[in-house]
């Protein structure tokens, strides 16, 4: 197995640009949004960081952690949010690795629990995570997964 480098963004603050773009490409979320996001987190205005697999140079892999992941349910944070792996590199435990490496961080902050919403029904729970309620999604008629790990 390929190592691979695990580091949250205060780590490498120079990826910053790189690391918005490489999430925007991923969840079409405005840029901007992710670079406000990750300002706060590098200036220490917020615990809620950012965390990315690097094979060498290259972003392969990473999740955030926010207030809130545009569901209704404001008073379930922080949520784990924009995890992904390149298609090529899944299967290879990089999103379960970041996962637990941002669930140890925040602990390390006495931040717990920590939530998260998808649609995956079972990938979760290999981590840790445990189903926790069904929530209504930020302008969206259907209702979406809510785990937590405490």
């Amino acid at each position: 197995m390929k190592n691979y480098t695990y580091i949250s963004l205060r780590e490498k603050p120079e990826l910053k640009n790189c690391a918005a773009e490489w999430f925007h490409s991923k969840w079409g979320v405005p840029t901007e949004a992710y670079l406000e996001c990750m300002e706060a987190y590098l200036n220490k205005k917020t615990e809620y960081g950012w965390y990315i697999c690097l094979d060498e140079n290259k972003i392969v892999g990473g999740l955030g952690v926010i207030e809130n992941d545009f569901h209704a349910r404001k008073d379930l944070t922080p949520n784990v949010c924009a995890v992904y792996t390149e298609e090529e590199y899944r299967c290879q435990g990089i999103s379960g690795h970041l996962l637990n490496m941002v669930v140890e961080d925040l602990k390390s902050k006495n931040i717990t629990p920590v939530y998260l919403i998808t649609d995956h029904t079972s990938f979760y729970e290999r981590y840790g995570w445990e189903f926790l309620c069904m929530v209504q999604g930020d302008g969206e008629p259907n209702m979406t997964r809510m785990y937590i790990h405490q």
